[in-house]
């Protein structure tokens, strides 16, 4: 297959490398200078440094030529870019089958990235499909084992771009719940900010686990309102990819909770970060959509305050702790 990868960040590039032993693989950058660098040096030094991007793996600047002639389109760009990317395409009257591995709400509408898709593209017949799960880019780069879901609402058409994608280290597992998928993808980011900061504020191991286990209950409740099934929240894109993400080290958004609890302000923390961390942006809508849903959400509640400032981490996280006791589910 030819595939277009859209997005030169960490993920579109670990993905570009890991699919370039199989397929043609294009991948794309808006900014021409990043091209360019990236094709002369062949590493992606500004968010994958120290891996080599295959020979094979063609690079530019220019959306036209990733896409011509494509037999799918990938688009790893953050939330906040999907709609233009997808805009690129419409205006070219692109028509190719999608697959995003975007996470979280966009923060003008507060829609799951395929409401955007769907938005982009009224009245298509477009195969789509999200691809999300526990996944480091450095990870994938180095091609260690990993797995990820593939969901679409067309199940053939998911299993036939899953047997594309799938190999010995990069595992693809299908799934027909596209909400659900999403939203274990967007609502994980925000609880892994308080799990960084309780690991910040030295709370231990116990209270990380109990973070975790409260975070999935908030990831279950929502999601189950949008629509979604409990069997995903169970699974890779669901407590898997929550695990992962608010205990490894090689998390951003662990990583902004670590720094909060440290004192840091969230502008020094984004300007040293240097990449996107999804949580930060995603946490507000996470907590707007609960309320309209008349959800209880106090751990995103309490990212939210910190973030915006209204409250310490630590006054945060004694909120947390001393709440009404209650039956746990």
């Amino acid at each position: 297959m030819k595939i277009a990868v859209l997005g030169a960040g960490a993920w579109g590039s670990a993905l570009a490398i890991s699919l370039s032993a199989r397929h043609a693989i294009w991948l794309w950058t808006k900014d021409s200078d990043h091209a360019v660098a990236m094709d002369r040096q062949r590493t992606n030094h500004c968010f994958l440094p120290g891996y080599a991007l295959p020979q094979s793996l063609r690079i530019t600047a220019n959306i036209a030529d990733a896409l011509r002639d494509a037999d799918l389109a990938l688009v790893v760009v953050p939330i906040a870019g999907l709609r233009e990317t997808l805009c690129s395409m419409a205006d070219r009257q692109i028509n190719l089958p999608i697959i995003w591995g975007c996470k979280g709400f966009e923060a003008k509408t507060s829609y799951l990235p395929h409401q955007v898709v769907k938005e982009v593209f009224r009245d298509s017949q477009k195969c789509l499909g999200v691809l999300s799960g526990p996944s480091f880019a450095e990870e994938v780069a180095k091609g260690l084992p990993t797995a990820l879901t593939l969901a679409s609402v067309n199940a053939e058409f998911a299993t036939k771009i899953a047997a594309e994608l799938h190999s010995s280290r990069l595992r693809i597992y299908t799934s027909q719940d596209v909400v659900g998928v999403e939203t274990g993808g967007a609502v994980k980011n925000v609880i892994t900010i308080a799990a960084g900061i309780s690991d910040g504020l030295g709370f231990g191991h116990n209270a990380r686990a109990a973070l975790i286990t409260r975070g999935l209950m908030e990831v279950t409740r929502l999601g189950l309102a949008l629509g979604g099934s409990m069997k995903t929240f169970m699974g890779l894109a669901g407590v898997g990819d929550l695990i992962l993400t608010s205990t490894g080290d090689l998390s951003r958004n662990r990583k902004v909770g670590l720094m909060l609890a440290n004192g840091q302000s969230l502008s020094d923390i984004l300007k040293a970060l240097g990449h996107v961390a999804e949580g930060v942006h995603t946490a507000q809508s996470v907590l707007q959509l609960g309320m309209k849903l008349k959800i209880e959400m106090p751990i995103t509640q309490a990212v939210c305050s910190i973030l915006d400032g209204s409250v310490c981490a630590h006054v945060a996280v004694d909120v947390l702790l001393n709440r009404e006791q209650k039956p746990e589910i």
